[in-house]
């Protein structure tokens, strides 16, 4: 391969890859969060219109609990996904913070998703209602740029070799 052809330092593409790898989990992160959010919207809209026995499914406590819920997730996955941004973006090392975003995003999106469906009953499985495509495409959240198992590998040594 022509010189020309090189991209960074010689011997140094395992290094490179795994920093391409760092800023793709907050990306994925990011957009575990925005799918989270966009079934959190969707859930909380349709539990308001949507009436059992005379009143709104939102004034069920089963509901409430899975709304309460998702906010609580979802706000934690965001925080945790700014400030791996914010480690980037201050130069520091911010692999654990990455890969912590990207695992929780990705769980909670996967959780909210789920009982999104839940409240919508089985319209929530039906492709008129934009939870139905939300679940299928949060499951890409827990794959791509290292799957969950390999987010806790990550998780695990950083924090073994921080202490």
């Amino acid at each position: 391969m022509p010189l020309g052809n090189l991209l960074g330092a010689e011997g140094a593409g395992f290094v490179q890859t795994m920093q391409t790898l760092d800023s793709g989990r907050i990306s994925i992160g990011a957009l575990g969060v925005g799918l989270a959010q966009g079934a959190y919207e969707e859930m909380v809209k349709y539990a308001k219109e949507r009436t059992a026995f005379g009143e709104p499914i939102a004034n069920k406590q089963a509901i409430q609990w899975m709304i309460a819920d998702a906010a609580l997730g979802i706000e934690s996955a965001r925080t945790l996904v700014y400030k791996a941004a914010w480690m980037k973006d201050a130069g520091r090392d911010y692999t654990k913070m990455a890969a912590m975003a990207k695992l929780q995003a990705s769980e909670v999106a996967e959780k909210v998703c789920h009982d999104a469906i839940q409240v919508h009953g089985s319209y929530g499985y039906s492709r008129e209602y934009p939870v139905e495509r939300m679940y299928r495409d949060q499951r890409l959240m827990s794959i791509g740029e290292g799957t969950s198992q390999i987010q806790r590998l990550v998780i695990a040594r950083k924090a073994l070799a921080e202490l």
